[in-house]
Order: structure tokens, then sequence, then C-alpha cells
């Protein structure tokens, strides 16, 4: 896709999300870390309940390295895949402790050692703990980017790699979240909002599915 074409849609929509940011609440790289462990498959409006009550008692990685299993399972039950989030949670809180000093590593490399913290968590924890230039393709920014055209794979490391390829680097945290933030508003995964869309007639998907019909109406 041409520069030009995508500056336009990042500032389209930097005009609609760009007061909004990240939608998880955190107040410490660490608190982020364990927010987006938990927000896998599950909305960030159901994770900031349970970290709301979880990081009053429990917000450092002591406090989860010493808690069992059984008793943050009960935090974090409504999160869906409780049992296993509470597991790696635990792990890497335990390696952050033992390897890292207790502070949260800010390198992509280190950060995926941990354990349940893939490419995704870990661009989350770099852009909006660290200030990192970094791209995390999650379900919305997989579906959104695709469907406009900024990138046009079915793969998500290639999802980013083309993002990355597309979007200036000094553009790529802001662009995570407005691809994130329209995918909830407007190009939903399912009967997304097409013709409301302001960055329409920039889009493939538009164009493909909604232009040419129009036109053969004509």
């Amino acid at each position: 896709m041409e520069k030009t074409r995508v500056i336009k849609i990042l500032k389209i929509l930097e005009n609609l999300y760009g007061h909004l940011g990240c939608a998880l609440n955190f107040t410490t790289p660490f608190e982020l870390l364990v927010a987006t462990m938990l927000s896998a498959q599950t909305t960030d409006v159901t994770v900031n309940k349970a970290t709301e009550v979880l990081f009053k008692k429990y917000n450092k990685p002591q406090d989860f390295a010493n808690i069992s299993q059984s008793e943050l399972e009960e935090y974090i039950r409504t999160c869906g895949f409780y049992k296993n989030k509470a597991k790696n949670i635990i792990a890497a809180s335990k390696m952050i402790i033992e390897i890292y000093n207790g502070e949260v590593p800010d390198s992509l490399e280190e950060l995926t050692k941990l354990p349940g913290v893939g490419r995704k968590t870990a661009n989350v924890v770099l852009s909006n703990a660290f200030g990192k230039d970094a791209i995390a393709v999650d379900t919305h920014v997989f579906r959104v980017s695709n469907r406009i055209g900024l990138a046009k794979s079915e793969d998500v490391l290639e999802t980013e790699e083309h993002l990355m390829e597309n979007i200036p680097k000094e553009m790529w945290s802001s662009a995570h979240h407005l691809l994130i933030w329209h995918g909830r508003n407007i190009c939903t995964a399912r009967n997304p909002k097409c013709m409301d869309c302001p960055i329409n007639e920039l889009c493939d998907f538009y164009n493909k599915n909604y232009q040419l019909s129009i036109k053969g109406e004509n």
C-alpha cells in the first residue's frame, strides 16, 4: 500500500480515536504484563473488573510468586482459561524475580522468554509501559489491517511484519490502538459498518464488496 494512503488512513482514524489509548488499567509495567496475560480471549472490561480487586492486594512479582495457584484462580475466574493463566502468571513472576531482579524486562526477546508471554503480550508491554515503538497484533488489529489492506496475510506474524513495513515506525504504537478501537466500534468481526466508515473509500474490503455492487446497480 502506498505510504500516502497509509498516512491518510491513520490520520482519519487518529481524529476519531486519538484521545483513546490502552483500555487496560495499570500503574506499573508488571501490572500491565499481568493484565495483558489475562486479556487473551477475554474483553478488557472483564480484565479491568478482575484486576481492580486483584491489584489492591497483589501487584508485584513477589506477591504473585508467593500466592497459591488456587487463590489466584479465584480472583481471575471470570477471565477465561483462568487455570492456565494463573499458572503462567505465577511462573512468570518467579522468573522475573530470579532472572531479572524483580523488574519486568524491556525487550521483546526477554519478555517472550516468560511463561505465557507471546509477541502480542510483549509488544503491548513494550509500547504502553516502556514507550517503545511496537505493534501488537491482536484479533482486532489482525482483522482490521487485513481488511483495509495495511497488511495482506492470513498469518499473525506476517501481518505484524507487513504493518511494520507499511506504517512509519514512529506511528507503530499509536496505529495499534487506532486499529483496535476501529475494530471495536466500526470494523467489527460480524456485520462491519462499512457504509458508516470514514475510511471506506481507502479500504480494500469496502471497494471490493460495496463499491462494485453500487456501480452494478447504477
